[in-house]
């Protein structure tokens, strides 16, 4: 039998279902940076005038849809958060079983998914200038990993939407309505 082909993505690389060669290099160039420089990473805070997360690690529950999705399938919501941060604010191409769905998937099934949602949030606080520090990250990831995806993909929707709204320009500038105006009086 012949191996499968693969189809050339976008950027020229080659991608065999959910599989991304550019994804996988990625993340293969992160776990390395981690690996030879432990200590620095271990270490890491955010700087000084950090801004403060803006949805709360405890709401987790809200959107219901989302908890529970990310419930039943973490790696699912794991990898679109991942897709939104990294590729597409408004997941445009996005498939919900991609390489960093099946790296969660992979990473958990050896009781290491805490090292991904880990580095994930470290670079989504650097992104972002969010406050943080990669011992909380990993104590989040370790002791809630629910309520850390969650948060997570909140934050990366919000920020997206903002991201969107500013790229997309002024739309109107400001009309005023036609200004105050009494009633009539009535005569009887």
């Amino acid at each position: 039998t012949a191996a499968p082909s693969t189809a050339p993505t976008p950027g020229g690389a080659t991608s065999q279902g959910p599989i991304s060669d550019a994804d996988i290099t990625a993340w293969k160039a992160r776990f390395n940076d981690v690996l030879a420089r432990p200590g620095e990473h271990l270490n890491s805070k955010s700087p000084e005038g950090a801004q403060p997360w803006t949805n709360s690690f405890w709401a987790f529950f809200n959107p219901i849809d989302t908890c529970l999705m990310t419930w039943c399938l973490p790696c699912v919501v794991f990898g679109k958060t991942h897709y939104r941060i990294q590729k597409s604010p408004t997941l445009a191409g996005y498939e919900p079983i991609n390489t960093s769905c099946l790296l969660f998937c992979g990473s958990t099934a050896v009781c290491m998914q805490w090292l991904p949602m880990a580095m994930q949030r470290a670079d989504f606080r650097a992104k972002h200038n969010l406050q943080g520090s990669c011992l909380v990250d990993v104590a989040l990831a370790c002791c809630c990993g629910c309520c850390d995806i969650v948060q997570m993909d909140k934050e990366a929707e919000l920020r997206s939407a903002s991201i969107g709204s500013v790229s997309s320009g002024i739309q109107q500038q400001y009309q005023p309505d036609g200004g105050m105006s009494y009633p009539a009086e009535q005569k009887q």
